[in-house]
Parts: C-alpha cells; structure tokens; sequence
C-alpha cells in the first residue's frame, strides 16, 4: 500500500466527498476532527441549507484564522475527466480531483500545518480560528457571510485572516492575493414600443434608444485606479431583445451587465452615474442592483509581512502582491478589520475538466502556512 503524507492523504479524503455546492458530504466532520484532537473548541453553524462551522484554540487575541469552503462545483461530463472527479488519482506527481486546487488542498494543508505548529508550540500566543463554509461557491448568503454576523454580534475579532484560495498563477506562493476588486452588478430593462419594422414612426426601438447611451457607459473613464487596483471596469454579460421574428420591432431590451471597481469608487458613485447617464438619454428604464461585494485591501502590515517572509524562507523565490481576479469571501472578513491575504495553490485547473494540483506544492503550502504560524504566534517571536 502507497504511504502518502499527511496534507496528501488529507487532501484525498476530503476529494472523494463529493460535496457539490451546498453539499458539505462530511468534509468539515473530517476537519473538525481532527482540530478537536489538538484542543479546539468547535461551533458547528449551520444557515437554511448550508454547513458551516467556527473553531478555535485559545482564548487571547491576536487571532490568526484560516478561512476556506468544502464546497466545489460541479464536475462536467464525467465521460470527459481521464479519471473520476471524486475518485483522487495521482498521476506525473499531481494530484487530480474536483477540489484539489479549489479548495481542498489548502484545507489539507492548512489543518496539517496546524498540527504541526501546535505539537511543537502547544503554548502558542494568541489564537487559531477556522472558519469553514460550504457556500463558497453557490450564492454565498448561508455562509462565510452568516459566521461572520455571528462573530461580530458577539464582539469577536479577526486580527489576521488566510483564505485558502488558489491564488498562486505558475508556482504555489508566486502571487498573494492582498485585495479584491469590488463587484457591482445591474439588470436592466429599456420600454420601447413594439411594432412592424416596415412602420418606424408607429415605433420606438428600445435598442436603438438603449445604444447611445451604453456606448457611453461602455466607454467612459471610471477612475484611473491606484497602486493596488487596475482601473474600474464596466462589462455587459448579457443582451437580450426580439421576438424571434425578422419583421418586429421588440417593445423591450434586457440587458445584464457587471463593475469589477477599485478603492477609488464606491457602489453608491457607481449607481448614481450609470441612473445619471440613462435619464439624460431620456430612457424609459427599470434597473435592479445586485452588490456581490465590497472591494478590499491589505496594503500592509504583519500578516502580509509574515506572508512574504514565509514564502521566500519555504521557496527561495519572492512573491507578488495582486488584487486581480474575482471576488472571494476575503470580502465579507475585510470589512470587521481584519488583515486578509488569499494564498493558495496554483489556479490554471480551478472548475476545469481534470483539476489538479502538483503533489510537491501542496507540501510546500503546508510549509509556508506553518512558517507564518511560526512567524506570528511562535512564544519566541518577541
């Protein structure tokens, strides 16, 4: 019988539970206990149809949390995978399973490391949290979101924060995610008039109305960004308009359109100019918001220090600090104060047919997760 490492032969079990958002299938049962056997005290939440739970050993601040979901979405054909994605498979030293990069794998990696740290300082300073969701990947409102309600009724704060997501972009650790572009959606309905095509004047063509005016959103400058952000973006996703027939005017166009926006705006700015830019096209319109969530920062400070040193210290190699990619539920633990870095395996295969990760860097992110541990609540470092 193959003898695999700890994090690895964590890591399978959790793979072969196929745990499709919302589904948990047992996987924070398998974390729990292990986290329990090191002294965790556990609080098991669970929000409509969402499992989630909150561990922690100590009672002293500072508090370094791990924060991560047992969610995954779901797999594809499974005719298309070279090997089932929940039977986990070891092939040319990677690892392949739906969730072995996102988000699996941190989880291994992050309870082994725990372990690890306890054994050698069980009188570490401060506290270690976990805060687990399996909401992650579905609408995200049973989850991370949730615990952290409960955490900030009872006046329990997070001082620093790892989210286990794959953030890494050509090696585990090259790129720390220290922030997240907010996201800003609308849904967007324009009247017109319908009618035949061969009588314009008994019509008004809410798509041709619609077309000034989003050449104008689709072009204009939002903000210049920061040192941290790219510039604001705006992106139409969906247009939708006609009834399938050549010769009719519609009498409505839908549209479904998102902002990825930077610390320079706010959702309220972004709201007030896009109702601004509609009214004075002089369009007949509804408009329904859906804020995903706010953008965030860690621009500095220790967890991003330790972070880094980590990184070298376990690699050899220098990281990158990013906030480029999509939302993450960093956005919903940021807000409380918490300093919040994304760190995490590679993220080329993420909801891909055939995810994978290198067998190597899951043992290499144990490794810098028990460097930063050791580096903010070893009893030495003062």
């Amino acid at each position: 019988m193959t003898s695999h490492s700890p994090t690895l032969e964590l890591a399978m079990e959790l793979i072969r539970r196929p745990s499709v958002t919302p589904e948990d299938f047992g996987c924070q049962e398998l974390m729990i206990e292990r986290l329990q056997a090191l002294g965790f005290s556990i609080e098991r939440l669970r929000f409509e149809d969402t499992d989630n739970f909150w561990a922690r050993r100590g009672t002293d601040g500072p508090l370094l949390c791990f924060a991560g979901h047992t969610d995954v979405v779901p797999p594809g054909p499974l005719d298309k995978w070279d090997s089932p994605p929940f039977e986990p498979s070891i092939r040319e030293g990677y690892l392949y399973g739906r969730g072995a990069a996102d988000m699996k794998g941190s989880l291994a990696a992050m309870v082994v490391a725990v372990e690890r740290f306890v054994k050698h300082h069980p009188d570490h300073q401060g506290s270690i949290a976990f805060l687990i969701t399996s909401d992650e990947e579905g609408p995200f409102i049973n989850g991370t979101v949730r615990v952290v309600d409960t955490l900030e009724a009872r006046q329990e704060k997070i001082t620093w924060c790892i989210v286990g997501e794959p953030s890494s972009s050509h090696k585990v650790g090259d790129i720390i995610k220290n922030g997240r572009r907010g996201s800003l959606s609308g849904h967007l309905k324009v009247k017109g008039i319908q009618g035949h095509v061969a009588y314009p004047e008994q019509v008004s063509n809410p798509i041709h109305r619609l077309a000034p005016a989003l050449a104008e959103l689709a072009n204009t400058e939002w903000d210049q960004g920061n040192a941290f952000f790219p510039p604001t973006s705006f992106q139409v996703s969906n247009i939708h308009a006609g009834t399938g027939a050549t010769n009719v005017v519609p009498g409505e166009v839908e549209l479904h359109f998102n902002f990825r926006y930077s610390t320079e705006l706010d959702a309220d700015t972004l709201q007030h100019r896009v109702h601004q830019c509609l009214d004075q096209h002089g369009l007949e319109y509804s408009l329904d918001w859906t804020r995903n969530g706010q953008p965030f920062l860690t621009a500095e400070g220790e967890l991003v220090q330790a972070a880094q040193a980590s990184i070298q210290a376990v690699t050899g190699y220098a990281t990158e600090l990013s906030t480029a990619g999509g939302t993450s539920d960093g956005r919903f633990i940021a807000p409380t104060g918490a300093q919040v870095v994304e760190l995490g395996p590679v993220n080329a295969t993420i909801h891909k047919l055939n995810e994978c990760t290198k067998v190597e860097e899951l043992e290499l992110l144990t490794d810098i997760y028990e460097n930063i541990l050791a580096r903010l609540l070893a009893p030495s470092r003062n």
